[in-house]
Parts: structure tokens; sequence; C-alpha cells
């Protein structure tokens, strides 16, 4: 009749951690959901979550996405599935770029899927053409956002594209295009959308689909974002597991904050350089030509023009040279200056993985409602919750574990939990460390 108390929970959560078998449970789990599901793991979604710390130890800091600041955070690399679902997650050493991480995510999905081919789905900051052909190499299609700037296409080059996905019909305005990367050596496909005369790219290494559906894929990368938002908000995905730390590797080059300030300087020589370079030329094209007609005439009347843009040339070749003579990164332990931590892993790790397996079941949970529940698209996941945190009865017989739930608060919800319940008792699943068979009912509302 009570849940566990917290301190009951961290105990176990340690004993647990103890066994530093996180990684390999989240491999394990990943390999079964791949095995009973590998239809949705046709296209994968890749993407960043960066979990925002508080507190007062010194962490490294990364861009914070969502609040557009930068603060001292972790990056998890989560792997999802074509649904939206989770797939596995990795925690990356030093809020490592998504471009470092993919090969090394890749890798991992290389293992659980083995020769088949994959596309991968991500945004622009595993934006990387040299990357790219050497993903299309190991066997992976690519689709993504073309990062940087490039010529609109004239109007006429869009049609519209109608197409009907997951029971929904989607209408684009595409244009449909190869382009040349790598100087020619990558080439791949470009299909652009206008909206109201703003231009989307994306690129893809796939040619067998249609435009529309190249489309599609890429802008359900939304899924994941939801995947995010929901889990924060529900499943405390940046909750802090624990206060622990241990040590990073304190070898590991950061970039050097002299160097930085020394290419500031620089850089703002050279702005002040240009804007007296401006003043001259305009100079030297309003010269009244009767007046001066020579260039040495000219220069003796702006004499002080240039020799302040002289002085400014030296003095930005001094500064060059002792930027020269800075280096660009440094080991993370001599620019800290003291012990260099990161938060622990191991803990945070499995409780992401328990959370993931939560969040599948609930899935899993909200999609076997459909046929039940006509609002399930807007409110199934509302509904799923309701039940699993409301009052239920818990009976035992010899064979048979009876869990029956409370009625909900209105029939026809009610009525939905009821199907559920029946399609739970279909599979016959026995309680865990038990031969108990676990039945499912919903009581009857009183009167």
């Amino acid at each position: 009749d009570r849940a566990p108390e917290v301190k009951t929970l961290r105990r176990k959560l340690t004993r647990l951690a103890h066994l530093a078998g996180a990684d390999q449970l989240g491999r394990l789990l990943a390999q079964r959901r791949v095995d009973a599901r590998g239809e949705t793991v046709g296209f994968l979604y890749v993407d960043g979550h960066v979990r925002v710390y508080h507190g007062r130890r010194d962490l490294p800091k990364t861009h914070v996405a969502r609040m557009r600041l930068s603060m001292p955070a972790t990056t998890d690399y989560w792997v999802n599935d074509q649904k939206g679902d989770p797939l596995f997650v990795v925690t990356a050493d030093a809020n490592a770029g998504l471009v470092r991480m993919l090969p090394e995510l890749l890798g991992r999905v290389r293992q659980l899927v083995g020769e088949r081919r994959v596309t991968v789905v991500f945004d622009r900051g595993g934006w990387s053409p040299k990357l790219f052909d050497e993903l299309i190499r190991l066997g992976f299609d690519i689709l993504t956002y073309r990062k940087g700037k490039s010529a609109k296409l004239p109007a006429r080059a869009f049609r519209e594209h109608v197409g009907v996905f997951e029971g929904r019909e989607v209408r684009y305005q595409l244009a449909d295009r190869g382009v040349a990367l790598l100087k020619g050596r990558l080439r791949l496909r470009q299909i652009t959308r206008l909206v109201d005369g703003h231009q989307t790219r994306v690129l893809t290494s796939r040619r067998d689909l249609p435009a529309v559906e190249v489309a599609w894929r890429m802008f359900e990368r939304w899924r994941q974002e939801n995947f995010f938002k929901y889990m924060r908000e529900e499943f405390l995905l940046d909750a802090l597991v624990d206060y622990q730390v241990e040590a990073d590797d304190a070898a590991r080059e950061v970039p050097n904050y002299a160097w930085a300030d020394a290419d500031t300087k620089v850089r703002e020589v050279r702005a002040e350089i240009a804007a007296l370079q401006q003043r001259y030329g305009v100079a030297a094209i309003s010269n009244p030509e009767r007046q001066r007609p020579t260039i040495r005439g000219f220069k003796i009347a702006h004499g002080k023009l240039g020799r302040a843009i002289r002085a400014k040339a030296k003095q930005l070749e001094k500064l060059e040279r002792k930027r020269g003579k800075i280096p660009r990164r440094v080991p993370v332990g001599e620019r800290s200056g003291g012990e260099v931590i990161k938060l622990a892993t191991e803990r945070k790790h499995l409780t992401n993985i328990l959370k993931m397996v939560a969040y599948q079941a609930e899935s899993d949970l909200y999609r076997s409602l459909t046929p039940h529940y006509r609002r399930n698209d807007d409110e199934g996941r509302t509904l799923v919750q309701t039940a699993l945190a409301g009052a239920a009865e818990l009976k035992v017989t010899d064979t048979e574990l009876h869990v029956t739930l409370a009625p909900l608060s209105s029939r026809h919800r009610t009525m939905a939990i009821a199907a559920l319940c029946q399609q739970l008792d279909a599979t016959e699943t026995t309680f865990p460390g038990t031969r108990l068979r676990l039945r499912y009912a919903v009581a009857e509302p009183a009167g």
C-alpha cells in the first residue's frame, strides 16, 4: 500500500551502480528491441540532449539551445527509431559534438542491425561533408538539413507533392535537384521546400524514395524534440540523480582562453584597418584631380591617414606573431589549475535506461489504445498516465495475481482502459519471479 521511500530507491540504485553494468544492460535491451521490432529501425533519429548543471562544481560548458546560453552541462546522445521511441543513449565525453559522436553511435547501430542499411536522420549539428562520405562508405544513408548559404531556386522549380503517411495527408512545394560536395567527389540529392518564400534545403543519399517522403521523414525529426520535452516534464530526465563526481581526462584538450583573447585583439585591429582603408578609398574616389592630379600629391594631402594605416598594419603584424606563439588548444588540467572532474555517469546512465524502458512501455500502451479511444492522438498518453497512477486492488490466488483498476472519471475512458486490460490478459504474462499469471480488469463504477 506504499511506494518505496526515496532512501530505499537510492540504496538499491547504489547497489546496482556498483555492478557497473549499465552500458551492457543498455546494449542488451537495444538488441532485444531490434530483434523484436526491426521494422522500426530503417530510419533512426540521432540528436543530443543537454542536461544543465546548476551546482558548484566546475564542469565543461556547452551551448543550451532551448535557453540560448552557454552553461555547465552534460550532453547525452539519444538514438530513436522511426516512431520516435528511444533505442539507446550514450553520454558524450566533455560535451563532444554530433560530428564527433556520430561514428561511435553508428558503430553501435551496426552491431545491433548487422549489415542492414539504415538511414540516419540528424540536424545541422552533424554537418560535415567528409563525415557524410565516410558514413555512406560504411553502409549508412544520411538525411539532414543543408548548412550554409547557397543560391535560392526560382519559383518555377517547385511543384506540389502529395503523400499519405501514417494516415495523414501532407502537401509540400518541393524542388528535387542533385548537388556535389567535396569538389565533386560526393554527390547527394537535395530536396528544397518552399514555404511563404522561405526555402528549406534537405540533403540525402537516398535516391529511391519519393521527394515527398524524404521531406516528411526529415521534418518528422521533431518527434525526437518532442520526446526530449516530454521526458523532461514527465520523467524528470534532467534530474540530478546523485552528487557524485569522478575524475575526467586531464590530458583532454580544450580551447585556450589566451589564444582566444589574442585572436580578439587581432580581429579588432583588422576591423580598425578596414575602417581606415575605407576612408582612404573614399578620399581617393572624391579626390579633385584639378588640384591634385598626381598620386604623390594625394598621398601628401592624406599623409596622416596613410601613416595611421601603416602603424596599424605594423601593430597587426606584431599581434599575429604573438598569437602564432600561443597554442590554440591546451590540456584541460593546465587550464583549470585544479582537479579535473565530471559528473558520475553510471547511476545517471542506469536511470536513463530505466526511464527509456518505462517510456517504451507507455508508448506500447498508448498505441494499443488507438482502436478503443477516439481521441487517442490528443489524449492517449494522458489517459495511460492516469490509469497507471490510479488506485488498484490486488488479489492473489494460487495461480493468478488479479489487478483490478479503479474506474476513471468518465465512462468512455473507463471502457477504453477496460479494453486495454483485455489485450494485456491475452498476453498471459506471469508476474516476474513467480508463476502467477497477471489478470487485469477495471472495477464497475459505483451505482
